[in-house]
């Protein structure tokens, strides 16, 4: 018999012994990896995703909220918008129907005070370092250096046929 014929169709060919092999070593990982991620459980003390926590995780609002205030540095104005917030607790609701607070000056450390009448303003005026003491207690010392109190601001002038020219309105009751 020649050799140079085709095989007998018994023995398997180049194509399928590589099929073979290749079948053979897929399983044979398959178990070895099957053993590694069963010793990594057992380590583990449980079912876990192969992934590590990191800044791109999932988190609560407030917590992601509390890190932006504090990566950005914005503690003492976050606390300072929390007692704007809080106004009629820390003043009384009577102060509070008639004074509102318009802003903190940061550089400054003064809080500005919008009050609807002169009586108010004054009446704030007096209560004043009293008010920073309890908002330094709130807020930790040195927060509010002063608390600047504004007068109402009047009505809109009006230019017309009644208003006098350079007049500055009713200044008595508004300044």
């Amino acid at each position: 018999m020649s050799t140079d014929g085709p095989a007998p169709k018994d023995e398997p060919s180049g194509v399928d012994l590589a099929r073979v092999a290749l079948r053979a070593a897929k399983e044979a990982a398959r178990a070895r990896g099957d053993a590694a991620q069963q010793k990594k459980q057992a380590r583990r003390g449980g079912l876990r995703s192969g992934a590590r926590a990191d800044g791109r995780d999932p988190m609560a609002l407030g917590s992601a909220i509390n890190r932006l205030i504090t990566e950005r540095g914005w503690e003492t104005p976050a606390a300072v918008g929390g007692v704007m917030g809080r106004w009629p607790e820390i003043v009384g609701e009577d102060l509070a129907k008639h004074c509102v607070p318009q802003r903190y000056d940061e550089d400054e450390r003064v809080l500005v005070v919008q009050c609807d009448s002169t009586a108010w303003a004054t009446q704030l005026r007096h209560l004043a370092p009293a008010l920073v003491a309890r908002l330094n207690e709130d807020l930790g010392h040195g927060t509010v250096r002063l608390i600047k109190v504004l007068n109402p601001g009047g009505p809109a002038r009006r230019y017309g046929p009644l208003r006098a020219p350079g007049s500055t309105g009713p200044g008595d009751t508004y300044g």
